[in-house]
């Protein structure tokens, strides 16, 4: 029996460093579980290094760099926390630009506990109803944004989830969203 995702590329974007390695592997395993096809994008090209909360964790070969990739190559964006990962993100032109178009194009992004400051800094959040790790609520609010405390929230093609904790809802909210 064909999988839902089967035919699905779903980009996973990523900074050099500092990914909550949990957020980025578990949501890429789901994808690939449902037959999608997983591709990691980041601001350069190499390898990034991901984390167990401070300590360093595995590092994972990147597929391509943002700036050199259309919205269009993928049907859906996820976007992994860690604190540094999306705190870098939100400096990268190129990675808030894409950010913008992959949100404004309709299709699924999601974002997991630190992961919304991409979609802040992207101007992504105004009236939309979203969560987050705990400390973004403020500037989820002065975006514009409505932050709920709540373990997943899907409000249109936006998915956002507060912390590794919420991953089994996170993952399977994805596969929902992408297969759509």
């Amino acid at each position: 029996m064909p999988s839902s995702l089967e035919g699905r590329t779903v980009a996973f974007l990523v900074a050099p460093e500092g990914i909550e390695q949990v957020e980025l592997t578990e949501p890429w395993q789901a994808v690939a579980d449902a037959g999608g096809s997983p591709v990691l994008l980041s601001t350069e090209a190499g390898e990034v290094q991901a984390f167990n909360h401070l300590d360093k964790a595995d590092t994972f070969p990147v597929d391509h760099v943002v700036a050199d990739v259309d919205v269009d190559q993928f049907d859906g964006l996820v976007l992994p926390g860690g604190v540094a990962n999306p705190d870098a993100l939100r400096m990268d032109e190129a990675a808030v630009d894409f950010t913008r178009a992959f949100v404004a194009s309709g299709k699924p992004v999601a974002a997991i506990c630190h992961a919304p400051w991409t979609l802040v800094e992207a101007d992504c959040v105004r009236d939309r109803r979203l969560t987050s790790w705990p400390s973004l609520q403020t500037d989820i609010r002065n975006a514009g944004g409505e932050w709920v405390d709540e373990e997943v929230v899907v409000d249109g093609n936006l998915l956002t989830s507060r912390k590794p904790d919420d991953l089994p809802a996170f993952n399977r909210e994805l596969t929902t969203l992408l297969g759509g």
